[in-house]
């Protein structure tokens, strides 16, 4: 058993307990919870404390004399129908009134606008009327037949965050916390003076865990205590008239309600980003970071470390925009949900060392009689593993109530075993990152500033609508490959960096992944992108990339995709396919059930047929999840190499394109199967086939990573079954290796 980087949560009147535990996981450090607090025998064990600081709630002797100065939101009600020219919109429909409450403080004619949504047009505020007694809006003149809205603003008066815990935990009568907003000069003044005499009356705590900082990623809630409107990266809860207004005076333009409603859209990351929105997030961060600086100088000055927990009032300090490393944190926590979001921790620079908050947390929803919490939590560690050994973080550890972990003892048992491989892995790594075979950039409208963020609603849950997306980002995590992130803009003005191997593309049509209607706005973009691929470059294209329906093409790069989708706009032009290639460098680890196959070559190809062309397979080849279709997807001529076509349209195709190549693929939710289909795509398409064998595992359950600098390489089992993978070595050798459920191999060089 080994001892340290590990953080150990406790808890009033358990520090027996915490005592055996901290000795069981090796645990160097102890923190605090939402709602918990640590024992004076815990703070004596000798161990760093970390003590977990809410910059702006829990303090509600004071913001309930300035209810006026909590943070403030952007909401749209319900769409209202006309029936006359009369109409009478309920402001509060829909939402939580605990949480929420309108704010008729400033003047709703100036911020405020209601809406014809039939047209678009603003109504004149001569036109409507406020009841602040019933919480609803009247519009006299309206056109009948067409639907209004009102976008409004309201006060936060429940901190989401503590009221998920709270409702979670079931805390009764508890008072709720009520958040409030420093962009206020008053409230501004009371949160660092509350600070500063915190730091004098906790000298023994090492490490301050700002958990977070000033303003909630956008988390709304229904009268039914659900989730209504979550966006882990929104901005839509971080407006005050006072900020609107400044804003006014810096950038020359007012925003309207509209600008953060967002025809009810509330400037989703999935959207294009812009002016508005991007202007906004650079006002906003400038003021949250010039803060977040004073509170880490504040904790430096007291001799204690400034860590930043990523999430929950996270909005503003921009961890992957240019200026992060000058806020003067010494470290970043986050959640660990997956390969991406620890990747997303992992990879921030401009802090001296970065710590995972491990899954489960020890809530009552997951620690209750009957469950197995080990389960979930050997899950986590499988999908973080991957991601750490290309990408490490320094520190690990788990939050909740220690008390009901500690009554399961096969989850204990669990971590012990977790937390002894995470200190064996930077045993011998040192804290190397393994190896990467080549260089791919993820192409968005967000770039950097989003790094492991794209393809995301809420933190690490993938959704229909998202999953073949985000399994790309997932596989990438552990793969023996380096990511970056990159924006449209970047290539605008810089062209592509001449050390990429590839570039991955592609998203729904009018998204921020896509590009919505900028490959019709700057010719340069295609130009630039096709040049790089014909000199030699590698474009993958997911979903539907490059989309945007224009001069008679849907994918802008078509050409270089080698597909197309048919948007029911030439649908009298037939198409025609080529026969599908069954066998492939790509699908050579795919596995396609004999009967199937036998069945494909059978049925054979469809004959030509007027308005559709042919050749399209008659029966589905199959053998790989592609996850929502995308329908109506065809080559765009007969020399495009067919992966796969089945049901008549095309989920993965290749394409020579001068000394390049394009691919293109419908989807790829994660799994291992598709990571393995996604790793091949990448060295085919970068024509790097030759050095895909070496350290490469014929089980797709199994991965492997080299760390040539300390000598070592490893083969992981990402499953909980026992599994068997041959691994080849550079001299041609391989080696066969029996893992148990879970297990990682190490091997010298």
């Amino acid at each position: 058993m080994t001892t340290g980087r590990f953080t150990l949560p406790s808890e009033s009147n358990f520090a027996e307990k915490t005592k055996e535990l901290a000795e069981l996981w090796g645990a160097d450090a102890i923190r605090n919870s939402d709602g918990t607090q640590l024992d004076d025998a815990v703070r004596k064990l000798g161990k760093k404390i970390y003590s977990a600081y809410f910059p702006t709630r829990a303090h509600n002797e004071w913001i309930t004399l300035h209810m006026d100065e909590t943070p403030q939101v952007y909401l749209l009600t319900q769409r209202v129908l006309a029936e006359t020219d009369h109409v009478s919109i309920d402001l509060m429909e829909g939402f939580f009134a605990e949480q929420l409450t309108p704010n008729y403080d400033a003047n709703p004619a100036k911020y405020w606008e209601v809406i014809d949504r039939t047209t678009g047009a603003v109504v004149d505020p001569e036109q409507w009327e406020v009841h602040i007694d019933t919480h609803t809006v009247s519009v006299t003149g309206a056109t009948p037949m067409h639907e209004y809205t009102v976008s409004f603003l309201a006060y936060i008066i429940w901190d989401p965050v503590e009221m998920y815990n709270h409702l979670t935990n079931d805390w009764g009568d508890k008072e709720h916390e009520i958040p409030f907003d420093i962009y206020h000069p008053a409230t501004r003044r009371f949160v660092f003076d509350t600070f500063a005499k915190w730091l004098e009356e906790n000298p023994d705590t090492d490490v301050v865990r700002f958990t977070t900082f000033f303003y909630q990623f956008t988390l709304i809630f229904d009268p039914k205590h659900r989730e209504k409107i979550v966006d882990w990266f929104g901005c839509s809860c971080t407006v005050s008239p006072r900020a609107l207004d400044d804003f006014e005076e810096r950038y020359g333009y007012r925003l309207r309600a509209e600008d953060f409603v967002d025809e009810g859209c509330y400037n989703s990351a999935w959207r294009v980003p812009g002016r508005a929105q991007r202007d906004w997030i650079d006002f906003l961060s400038g003021f949250v970071r010039e803060n977040v600086k004073k509170l880490a100088d504040m904790s430096h000055a007291a001799g204690k470390e400034a860590m930043m927990f990523l999430g929950d009032q996270w909005i503003g300090t921009e961890p992957y925009k240019d200026g992060f490393g000058d806020l003067g944190l010494d470290t970043v926590v986050g959640s660990i949900g997956d390969g991406t979001t620890t990747r997303m921790i992992a990879d921030i620079k401009g802090v001296k060392y970065t710590e995972g908050r491990f899954l489960p947390y020890f809530f009552p929803d997951t620690f209750y009689e009957g469950n197995d919490p080990s389960i979930e939590a050997w899950d986590n560690w499988r999908k973080a593993r991957r991601a750490i050994l290309r990408s490490p973080i320094a520190r690990m550890g788990y939050g909740g109530y220690l008390s009901l972990a500690a009554k399961f003892p096969k989850f204990v048992d669990a971590v012990t075993h977790i937390a002894d491989e995470f200190r064996d892995i930077h045993e011998r790594t040192g804290g190397e990152a393994a190896e990467g075979e080549l260089n791919v950039a993820i192409l968005n409208s967000w770039g950097k500033m989003r790094s492991w963020m794209a393809y995301t609603v809420a933190h690490a849950l993938p959704n229909k609508q998202t999953a073949s997306y985000y399994g790309i980002l997932e596989s990438l995590s552990g793969m023996r490959v380096n990511v970056r992130f990159v924006s449209f803009d970047d290539v605008l003005e810089h062209g592509v960096d001449d050390d990429i191997d590839v570039i991955i593309t592609g998203g729904p049509v009018d998204t921020a992944y896509s590009g919505g209607d900028i490959w019709a706005k700057d010719p340069r973009l295609a130009e630039t992108l096709r040049a790089w691929v014909r000199s030699g470059g590698a474009l993958v294209g997911v979903g539907e990339p490059s989309s945007q329906w224009h001069q008679g093409r849907f994918f802008q790069l078509a050409d270089v995709f080698g597909v197309d989708e048919e948007r029911f706009q030439t649908l009298s032009v037939d198409k025609y396919f080529p026969p599908v290639v069954a066998d492939h460098f790509i699908t050579a680890d795919v596995h396609v059930d004999p009967a199937a196959r036998e069945a494909w070559e059978r049925a054979g190809y469809r004959i030509p047929l007027s308005g559709c062309g042919g050749g399209q397979g008659k029966a589905p080849l199959g053998g790989i999840d592609f996850g929502e279709p995308i329908p109506n997807t065809f080559p765009v001529n007969e020399r495009v190499t067919l992966l796969r076509a089945d049901g008549g349209q095309v989920q993965l195709a290749v394409n020579d394109y001068g000394k390049g190549r394009g691919v293109y693929v419908s989807g790829l939710p994660y799994s291992a199967a598709n990571a393995r289909l996604l790793e091949r795509i990448l060295f085919h398409a970068s024509r790097h086939e030759d050095r895909y064998a070496a350290y490469s595992s014929t089980n797709p359950e199994c991965e492997v990573a080299r760390f040539p600098k300390s000598g070592w390489y490893c083969v992981i089992n990402n499953t909980d079954r026992p599994q068997t993978t041959e691994v080849a070595l550079p001299n041609g050798e391989s080696e066969c290796f029996d893992l148990d459920a879970s297990a990682i191999a190490w091997r010298r060089i």
